[in-house]
């Protein structure tokens, strides 16, 4: 059975800090992207950024770019989403996702259908 599951997601003030964990469990995905997409209500899920499969790749969307850093531990397999500096606009469900091809990949993906499985999702709210 092949599981992403965040965590770390809470309720903060505005300019906080918080992280959020991706554990992957059932199957290793220390070959491939992953990456993290919000979705606040009422909203599409946005593309949040996206690290590799060794770390070598990382992006991060323009809206959240300079305060947020994805990284991730292969040992772990865990990837991290630190988010610094969070505005009342960043309050969304946060969702990992992990792709299931091209591993050894150093693209970057940017889009939705390009990952294969999803955690559940954890919610983040910023208040002003």
């Amino acid at each position: 059975q092949v599981q992403l599951v965040e965590s770390g997601g809470s309720l903060v003030q505005a300019g906080g800090s918080l992280r959020l964990s991706c554990a992957t469990s059932g199957r290793t995905f220390s070959r491939f992207a992953v990456g993290w997409f919000r979705q606040a209500p009422g909203k599409e899920r946005e593309f949040v950024g996206t690290i590799s499969w060794n770390g070598g790749t990382v992006y991060h969307a323009d809206s959240v770019s300079g305060r947020f850093t994805i990284s991730r531990d292969t040992v772990k397999n865990t990837v991290y989403l630190q988010m610094n500096s969070l505005k009342p606009e960043d309050t969304a469900v946060y969702y990992c996702a992990a792709r299931d091809r091209d591993a050894y990949s150093f693209s970057i993906y940017f889009r939705a259908m390009e990952y294969d499985y999803w955690g559940q999702g954890t919610q983040v709210t910023v208040s002003s």
